[in-house]
């Protein structure tokens, strides 16, 4: 009686890698696509903001503003768009999108300073693109700090006791001593694009059979409702595994990113997630009727997955609502998972919470789609 399970459910691996190979889309899904999009999405996905167009009214003319504006375009952050003589003139040019921020010196700015150790700069910005905005008056704000430090050291008398109080911040950057903005977006993206495969298959499989008609016949004929699922399965976890094989393979040659941590822990972790994102594409694959219906639930559901799984902003800094949300989203537990692993050199122990949670998921949404799909006998 094993045996016989075991033919079956060989013959059924046999049919759907057969129905895999002789697919071109999928073949293009499976070995081209992830690879583009690892190398694309990191080199356009950057936090970091750049070029922002500047415009600068300057009513004091002095040495010190001139210093000033000559230490804020050098900077790499901003760009010079234009240098007016009123803020009306460069409000103007914020409204025509060709200025971002607005830097006003006011009149007797290096005289307050000589005289009262003090002095205003006024920053408008223009804050349609609020990252943009918070971002650049940050960078703006900075530079006119380093600038203020700078003249206190030359203004103070140098005496045997500094009069300034100094405090030394040594500070030390643990797991990306570089900085590296790649190192933080390429495993989580990695982890989005194995989601994104292996879900959209997956929910399109059933979903195939049915509009074909080829259902019809596997319904009729003694195959159990756990076989056919399994069957359904194991092909796309195997293809699975190797998409992540191919994006590690991309973040080493492309990114310089080898995994800190154990390779096999790697692979526990993916293999452990695509029995819990492949059994909820299977899932939906028995709710729909259509491949267009399975693409639009699944669609919906990736949008959630990608913008609450930790990818772009950190779950801690979400509201409460949004934090419980987070705890139903497997792809969350994947892109912590591939960080810790990858990045902090993390150990079986650390992540072994992650990885019950989501066997957890494994075991209920591969249980579900079992009982959801219909069979005729």
């Amino acid at each position: 009686m094993p045996d016989k399970k075991m033919r079956t459910i060989l013959f059924l691996l046999q049919k759907e890698f057969l129905q895999i190979m002789r697919n071109k889309s999928i073949r293009v899904m499976i070995f081209v696509m992830p690879v583009i999009q690892l190398i694309i999405m990191p080199l356009a996905a950057d936090y970091e903001v750049k070029n922002i167009n500047l415009s600068i009214v300057d009513h004091d003319h002095s040495t010190y503003s001139a210093q000033l504006i000559s230490k804020i375009t050098a900077s790499s952050y901003f760009k010079f768009a234009a240098y007016n003589q009123s803020f009306r003139e460069a409000f103007i040019l914020v409204e025509k999108d060709k200025a971002d921020i607005i830097l006003e010196i006011p009149v007797n700015f290096e005289k307050d300073l000589i005289k009262e150790n003090k002095a205003k700069v006024f920053i408008a910005a223009n804050a349609i693109n609020g990252i943009k905005a918070n971002l650049g008056s940050a960078y703006l704000a900075s530079i006119i700090r380093d600038y203020n430090m700078e003249l206190r050291s030359k203004l103070i008398a140098v005496t045997r006791y500094n009069p300034v109080p100094v405090i030394e911040v040594p500070s030390s950057n643990w797991f990306n001593p570089l900085m590296n903005y790649y190192y933080f977006m390429v495993p989580g993206i990695l982890a989005i694009l194995v989601t994104m495969v292996g879900g959209f298959l997956s929910a399109l499989n059933i979903v195939k059979e049915k509009e074909v008609g080829t259902i019809e016949q596997i319904n009729v004929t003694p195959i159990k409702k756990y076989h056919f699922v399994i069957g359904k399965l194991i092909p796309f976890w195997i293809l699975g595994n190797i998409i992540f094989t191919i994006g590690l393979l991309v973040a080493w040659l492309i990114y310089g990113i080898v995994p800190v941590g154990s390779l096999l822990l790697l692979y526990v972790c993916i293999s452990m997630y695509l029995l819990a994102i492949l059994g909820f594409g299977l899932l939906i694959s028995t709710f729909c009727e259509t491949q267009q219906q399975a693409m639009l639930v699944m669609f919906f559901f990736m949008m959630i997955f990608i913008l609450m799984g930790g990818l772009y902003t950190s779950i801690d800094s979400m509201p409460n609502w949004a934090k419980i949300i987070a705890k139903f989203n497997p792809a969350a537990y994947l892109i912590e998972l591939i960080r810790m692993v990858v990045l902090k050199g993390s150990g079986f122990k650390d992540v072994l919470p992650h990885i019950i949670k989501l066997g957890i998921f494994a075991v209920v949404l591969n249980s579900w789609a079992v009982l959801n799909y219909k069979k005729t006998n």
